[in-house]
């Protein structure tokens, strides 16, 4: 099994997205939509433990789709709600916290407060792709994520893109253009030329965002990014990237407060 994964405007862009799907007859317990919001309507029907009636979910409507969280073990929780939908499957809709919605998920195991939420949707998924669909949901689009056997995964990757997604490489990259600048301008204060270390700074910054390394020092890092980056990690590119991917992180959390 991998994770085909596709970035969508809107929920109902993504759902449209499922649709296509139905042809390749992927069991729905496989397809999940990450959405930042919730219908009242949608809202209403989620239980918020296990065994309450249908309607106890209206109470979280202002944390989901919204943009506030609780504290737990693990600092900031984002609230979440699951519901299904005719013809799609589950629907996540997570609450947006700042630039760690994703990474608190994994850090409790996949479950939150406000859903029965199934831990392998998210064990599927890259850990070093989190912040690409963390920024997708905070900008308000929808994630489509479908858990394809080896031999099905380039069809549903055809299917989602042809129905208008995304690709986690495109969002990726358009991620990193709306970065770009205000990088370069702040790198070059150094007085060294961006464009040489560019490579080398990106990959030092999206590491500081990748799961395993997010509230940790570079010191407390170096031997997993040297696992991962043999060949980067102890240029001096690389270690600035990852300064300033800590700081990245940093700000974006701070807009919970």
């Amino acid at each position: 099994m991998k994770a085909v994964v596709g970035v969508f405007k809107a929920r109902s862009d993504a759902e449209l997205g499922v649709a296509e799907l139905r042809p390749l007859d992927i069991p729905k317990n496989r397809i999940t939509i990450l959405t930042p919001n919730a219908t009242e309507e949608e809202l209403a029907a989620v239980p918020t433990v296990a065994g309450e009636q249908p309607g106890m979910g209206k109470a979280m409507g202002a944390a989901v789709g919204g943009a506030i969280g609780v504290a737990g073990g693990v600092g900031l929780v984002p609230l979440l709600a699951s519901f299904l939908i005719p013809g799609v499957g589950q629907v996540l809709a997570i609450g947006v916290v700042g630039g760690v919605l994703l990474g608190a998920i994994g850090a409790v195991g996949g479950g939150a407060a406000g859903g029965a939420i199934e831990s392998n949707v998210f064990e599927g998924l890259p850990e070093d792709e989190m912040f690409v669909y963390e920024d997708a949901l905070r900008k308000g689009r929808s994630v489509v994520v479908v858990m394809a056997d080896n031999d099905e995964a380039d069809a549903v990757r055809g299917a989602l893109e042809n129905a208008g997604a995304e690709s986690i490489d495109r969002a990726r990259d358009m991620w990193w253009v709306g970065l770009r600048d205000t990088e370069k301008e702040k790198y070059e204060t150094t007085g060294r030329k961006f464009e040489d270390d560019e490579r080398y700074f990106r990959c030092g910054f999206e590491a500081a965002l990748h799961l395993k390394n997010r509230d940790r020092t570079y010191e407390q890092c170096h031997k997993v990014l040297g696992d991962l980056h043999p060949r980067m990690h102890e240029s001096e590119p690389f270690k600035r990237g990852f300064e300033r991917g800590r700081e990245y992180l940093d700000t974006i959390s701070k807009h919970v407060n």
